[in-house]
């Protein structure tokens, strides 16, 4: 395999993070990761893999991974189908981390010795698609007969939540598991601990991500407005744990952990590090320095990946949540559970044994910037448009402005009273706040401010600092069966 070519003279690894160099994005090198980004890891070292590195870095690379042996006395286990099945997990790795961090993002309490993160990977038998569906951590599942690893106790099959698998069995009652609810034959397993997240964020300059709606959970310390955020680790830890933003829970934090893996992809493809050997390896032996993975995932299945998935973009990738049946369902001794729509989920896991994509076909994107994505469409938002400005004309420019993005303006601009405004500002009823957002993503870096009573016409005053309409477009609705999204489609435009 030959050698990529060599950027000049990388620069030192403790040089400061422009904001500016997305693509590339330069890397500050802190402290410590986590989970939601386990399976990021792991996809990752198969998109750095894919950048041509030498037998001899990958090598050196192999010998850094702590092996375990998940498959030992594994029996009856699913037929194989095509292409490659990957487990990731995330677990608790509280313990690892320091004093300063718990404080910092919210990481009190004691470890539980459970995976907080569940992932089925499956890369298709031509390396051009990977296929990643999140399980529950609290799905309701049933416990094959083993033995406890921590009392020795030998326990016949009983009901439980996925995540306690991995507490009484470990790795292997984790695979067993997995296996036999899903009937997918598990192909090699990986898991990594919070620390590792972090540290492979931070390794790649920080991941972006774009959110139509602020972010604030008080449990894991979140707090983003509505826009795009460049997230370095810590923050990027809080984005993929806070499960306490809106009333979605554990689904929503699914997403939000598949759009930030999409964004790491996205980083991992789209920036300097995979034609530059320096960079991947720094990049790589930070993100598997932690990493759990069976003897079978080595240098001839890194390289074999390699070779094949040297175009992998993010719209390789698909992502999807395991169909829901019940979202609370009650087990004596256990509490709330997942149940999942066993009809559905049968049929998913079918189209991974079948190496069938989970995204219907779509056409070719046009060309040009892509819309941002928002929660109402920009039709059903009647929006007045005041000029907040001394220069004439400008709030009839925004109002055409916004009606060609779609949006219901009263096509009657007046000038707003009081002094000039240099942030553009829009006011909103609070009970049109969604429609609000929708409004302001529009309108990149508008103040929003609540006005109760004031209607269902938004008001839009234009400030010295507006610089144009983004095209906004209602949010598609994830379709397909499985209603499984690619990665271009939820990635910052």
């Amino acid at each position: 395999m030959p050698t990529p070519p060599r950027t000049p003279r990388p620069r030192p690894a403790a040089r400061p993070v422009p904001a500016r160099r997305r693509p590339t994005g330069q890397r500050r090198r802190p402290r410590r990761p986590k989970w939601g980004m386990r399976m990021a890891t792991t996809l990752s070292v198969v998109v750095l893999a894919a950048g041509g590195i030498g037998h001899a870095v990958v090598t050196s690379l192999d010998t850094g991974i702590t092996r375990v042996d998940p498959f030992k006395d594994m029996k009856n286990r699913p037929q194989a189908g095509n292409g490659m099945n990957v487990l990731v997990v995330g677990t608790d790795g509280r313990d690892r981390i320091t004093p300063e961090e718990r404080a910092k993002y919210r990481l009190g309490g004691a470890p539980c010795h459970c995976t907080d993160t569940v992932m089925l990977v499956h890369i298709s038998e031509d390396r051009e698609r990977a296929s990643v569906v999140s399980l529950p951590r609290d799905s309701y599942a049933e416990m094959p007969e083993h033995t406890d690893l921590t009392t020795g106790r030998h326990h016949h099959a009983h009901p439980v939540k996925l995540n306690a698998a991995y507490a009484e069995g470990g790795p292997g009652l984790t695979v067993r598991t997995v296996e036999s609810m899903t009937g997918v034959k598990i192909d090699h397993y990986l898991e990594v601990d919070f620390t590792s997240f972090m540290k492979t964020v931070d390794a790649v300059g920080g991941v972006q991500i774009c959110t139509t709606k602020p972010l604030k959970d008080t449990y894991t310390g979140l707090d983003l407005p509505a826009g795009p955020h460049e997230l370095d680790g810590g923050q990027a830890l809080q984005y993929v744990r806070s499960r306490h933003v809106d009333g979605a829970a554990d689904l929503g934090r699914m997403q939000r952990q598949q759009k930030f893996l999409a964004a790491l992809i996205d980083r991992l493809s789209g920036g300097g590090v995979l034609l530059n050997p320096v960079r991947f390896r720094e990049v790589a032996t930070t993100a598997l320095g932690s990493v759990r993975a069976d003897q079978g995932f080595g240098t001839e299945q890194m390289l074999a990946l390699a070779k094949a998935m040297r175009g992998f973009t993010p719209a390789s990738s698909e992502f999807v949540s395991v169909p829901i049946g019940q979202m609370s369902f009650p087990v004596k001794g256990i509490g709330s559970t997942v149940k999942w729509d066993a009809a559905k989920a049968q049929k998913l896991f079918e189209s991974l044994r079948e190496d069938r994509p989970l995204t219907p076909q779509r056409p070719a994107a046009p060309k040009g910037p892509r819309p941002v994505d928002v929660e109402v469409a920009p039709r059903t938002i009647r929006v007045q448009v005041y000029n907040g400005t001394r220069t004439d004309g400008l709030g009839g420019r925004v109002d055409e402005a916004l009606r060609a993005s779609g949006f219901d303006t009263t096509r009657a601009p007046r000038t707003g009273s009081g002094t000039d405004r240099v942030r553009t500002l829009v006011e909103f009823d609070p009970r049109w706040d969604r429609s609000a957002q929708s409004l302001a993503a529009a309108l990149p870096g508008a103040e929003l401010r609540a006005v109760p009573g004031q209607g269902g016409t938004l008001r839009v005053t234009v400030g010295a600092e507006y610089k144009g309409v983004v095209k906004v477009r209602a949010r598609e609705t994830q379709s397909g069966q499985f209603e499984a999204v690619t990665g271009d489609q939820v990635v910052c435009p």
